[in-house]
């Protein structure tokens, strides 16, 4: 398996819907300024539409349909252009998350989407820059909630460590706060759930950032790792191998699942 990266770039459909409405636009000998003028929009938002760096709008292409005798074919890229449930360069990623049959992950400042409660991932969501429209916010937000199903099949094993701060950092209001806290409690109660803590002060490996190690059904090692702007899955056996060292003395210098579970539930009891 060779190494799949990507960028935040646009998806593939918003730039083939835009080029459609160009050629389209084109064909009718129509300006951008008049399609602007009809639709109601800037011309600089008809144009980053047609370049697909702005998602085109339902309104656009319903005016620009009517206007290039596109029998319904523009209206119809709508169904298309629906919110990806997660960023472009995660894609991979997910498919990959969603088989493997053990997942270990290193987080040094949120815990795993598969862990989050629906408060506190809203308010990931809600801080991101640029700012998400509410669609995709939903959509991104539900497919995160999807995520927790994995933990429920009970043959697949997975191991969380995360970093005190994290479980300190309170992305919400108090309430909401202490309900995650307790919700990783029940997490790591589950007989093929692994949770340990790394308390604050403790210098380790895994301080150049978060990782996960996943194992295929077909017994393949890959390691995802993730940046602002970028997703890194990789199979190459020297670098598994690396992290799987990093990851190993990660765990030996974590407080065990039992310390980690009294450390939880002493911080619930002080929030």
């Amino acid at each position: 398996m060779t190494v799949t990266e990507g960028s935040s770039q646009p998806p593939m459909s918003w730039r083939y819907c835009g080029n459609q409405l160009k050629l389209w636009r084109t064909q009718a000998g129509v300006s951008r300024e008049e399609l602007a003028k009809e639709a109601n929009y800037e011309y600089e938002s008809i144009k980053s539409m047609e370049q697909g760096r702005r998602k085109p709008t339902l309104r656009v292409l319903e005016v620009a349909d009517q206007m290039f005798g596109a029998r319904g074919l523009l209206v119809a890229a709508q169904e298309y252009l629906k919110p990806e449930k997660f960023l472009s360069y995660a894609q991979d990623y997910m498919r990959y998350e969603a088989e493997a049959i053990v997942l270990c992950s290193y987080e040094t400042s949120s815990s795993r989407g598969s862990c989050k409660l629906e408060r506190r991932r809203g308010a990931l969501l809600g801080a991101h820059c640029p700012p998400l429209d509410d669609e995709t916010i939903e959509a991104r937000a539900l497919a995160r909630l999807d995520r927790q199903a994995l933990l429920e099949k009970p043959t697949r094993a997975f191991n969380f460590v995360i970093e005190e701060a994290a479980l300190r950092n309170c992305l919400a209001d108090a309430e909401s706060h202490k309900r995650q806290v307790l919700h990783l409690l029940d997490v790591g109660q589950r007989r093929n759930v692994t949770l340990q803590v790394m308390p604050a002060g403790r210098p380790h490996p895994g301080l150049n950032g978060p990782f996960v190690l996943l194992e295929t059904p077909d017994h393949e090692h890959l390691v995802y790792e993730e940046g602002q702007e970028t997703g890194v899955l990789y199979a190459d056996r020297n670098k598994v191998s690396v992290v799987t060292q990093r990851h190993a003395m990660i765990l030996r210098q974590a407080l065990s699942p039992e310390e980690s579970a009294r450390f939880i539930r002493n911080l619930a009891e002080e929030l």
